[in-house]
């Protein structure tokens, strides 16, 4: 059943549910995108292992989500087991050979795979506004800390490095609001919230170095198989939204980084996104056109987008109309907004007169599918009803023992498994803030100096007291002897209390009689002295 230029997807089945025709899917129209839905436990996982696998054998490396923890399977050899044996003689998949294939294993929390990081710098403003959730105000100002970042040479590669800025932002607040508009330390507050939000659901680990290179994902082994990457993602689906822009993230590097190559005659790598609704689900208008942008362009670059959901109406109609290749499980049908899928999903396919297509969806058996592909100059084929081919490698998950000697033979290990941290805007910031306290410290020191100078310059006096210094200096004997009622004779520029208290009053008074009369009462006392 093999051809070098198509995937052998099932076999359709004739109205009686005899065999019908070989189902496939042409490398040369397999970066036109596609769509895998159904509802769950309808086969879906089953059905990106399978086309994982037949990439792989034709050479295309593939990158993949594994939700569940079951995909991992695809890295040992499949077991025969009679359900399996028979669906093989069923479709006339003969010879049906066990095979196991080339797989590595990632992780962003580096628990069971290899860590995946990226810097902060690569993950955008855009990006990580979405990741946090932030307003429009909030996303201004992280778009103003990425600005002054760059133009001050500052590398923004981990979480310290975002929160060093934002405090260097905050406390340069009224200098920047100047130049880019008002930056309020309420804003960076809420971010500097979110951020921690953000580390305690794991952020840390993704943001840093070594980052990801993109050629990794995109590796063939030598006899020419190409590699598959699974991304254990059974934790990581705890924070939908770090999954979600992570792959994300991915999906536009992949587009920045690969250079066009027209339609090449298969593609260069096929990325599955597992639960892509968690993309789409409240996502802001500027976001959902990022990824329009992306799945349209990105198939010039060789790499084709699968969408895994369970619900057509999960993915916009913009985006939903650029996957050529359909492959539809089995929907329900209980509700009216998923009686609006299951006729949404009927007729974005080309018609099949033999069966009515909406009737058909509810219909489906697990593993089998409406399938539609392109065929020749990309028209879309006629909808048939397909039992998809059983996968050649194991059913089900593998243990942790056989993971972790994967991971030890893989052709990145040791390349991330040991973080790097090296000077970026935390480190210098830290730098610029120690040498600005040295130098006032070293200002406030030369000052403390200069005063302590002066204050050998001048010299402090006690006022003359007269007779009450000699009678200090007198010996105690001396003073011992003297009587205290001895009247000493006061000295003629001191003045008495009552002297005192009558110029106080003569202050007060405010006519000339008022002070003429209190000047008559002072030398009537004193010649009576």
């Amino acid at each position: 059943m093999a051809q070098d230029d198509s995937l052998f997807i099932g076999a359709s089945r004739k109205p009686d549910d005899s065999y019908q025709a070989a189902e496939r899917l042409l490398l040369k129209y397999a970066n036109r995108h596609g769509l895998v839905t159904g509802a769950t436990g309808t086969g879906k996982t089953v059905t990106l292992q399978i086309m994982a696998e037949a990439f792989s054998n034709a050479g295309v490396p593939v990158f993949c989500a594994d939700v569940k923890g079951d995909l991992s399977g695809i890295a040992a050899m499949g077991e025969a087991k009679d359900f399996l044996t028979k669906r093989a003689e069923t479709i006339r998949l003969d010879p049906y050979e066990f095979q196991e294939f080339p797989v590595i294993f990632w992780d962003l929390f580096g628990e069971k795979g290899h860590p995946i990081r990226a810097t902060v710098s690569e993950m955008g403003p855009l990006l990580l506004s979405r990741l946090m959730n932030l307003t429009d105000a909030q996303e201004g100002v992280i778009n103003i800390a990425f600005r002054i970042a760059d133009e001050e040479g500052l590398l923004l590669l981990d979480m310290k490095d975002l929160q060093a800025m934002l405090v260097n932002i905050a406390e340069r607040a009224d200098e920047i609001s100047k130049v880019y508009g008002n930056v309020s330390k309420a804003s960076v507050g809420a971010i500097q919230r979110s951020l921690l939000v953000l580390e305690q659901q794991g952020g840390t680990h993704f943001f840093g170095e070594p980052a990801l290179r993109i050629e990794d994902l995109m590796r063939t082994t030598r006899d020419g198989r190409g590699a598959i990457s699974v991304l254990a993602a059974d934790r990581l689906m705890m924070n939908p939204r770090l999954y979600a822009t992570f792959l994300l993230w991915l999906l536009s590097e992949l587009f920045e980084v690969l250079p066009e190559i027209g339609d090449p005659d298969r593609p260069r790598l096929v990325f599955f996104f597992d639960e892509a609704h968690l993309l789409f689900d409240e996502a802001p208008k500027i976001l959902l056109d990022r990824v329009e942008q992306v799945v349209r362009l990105i198939r010039s670059k060789g790499v084709g987008v699968y969408f895994v959901t369970q619900n057509p109406l999960d993915v916009p109609e913009t985006v939903l109309s650029q996957l050529g290749n359909r492959i539809q499980h089995a929907l329900r049908a209980y509700t009216p907004r998923e009686q609006k899928a299951v006729k949404t999903a009927a007729e974005t396919f080309r018609p099949n007169p033999d069966f009515d297509c909406a009737t058909a969806i509810t219909q489906l058996g697990v593993g089998e599918a409406l399938v539609s592909t392109l065929e020749a100059k990309g028209v879309p084929s006629m909808v048939q009803r397909t039992l998809i081919r059983p996968p050649a490698s194991r059913l089900g998950p593998i243990s942790e023992a056989e993971r972790e000697k994967i991971s030890a033979i893989s052709p990145v290990a040791g390349q991330y498994d040991t973080p790097i941290d090296r000077e970026s805007a935390f480190e210098i910031l830290q730098k610029r803030a120690a040498e600005a306290a040295q130098a006032e410290e070293e200002a406030t020191r030369r000052e403390e100096q200069e005063d302590g100078s002066d204050d050998k310059r001048t010299r402090w006096t006690l006022p003359d007291f007269g007779d009450r210094d000699e009678d200090r200096r007198r010996p105690s004997t001396t003073r011992k002897t003297t009587p205290r009622t001895t009247t000493r004779r006061r000295s003629s520029n001191r003045q008495s209390v009552t002297e005192a208290a009558i110029k106080s009053v003569a202050r007060s008074v405010g006519t000339s009689l008022g002070r003429a009369l209190v000047r008559g009462i002072l030398g009537s006392l004193k010649r009576g002295r």
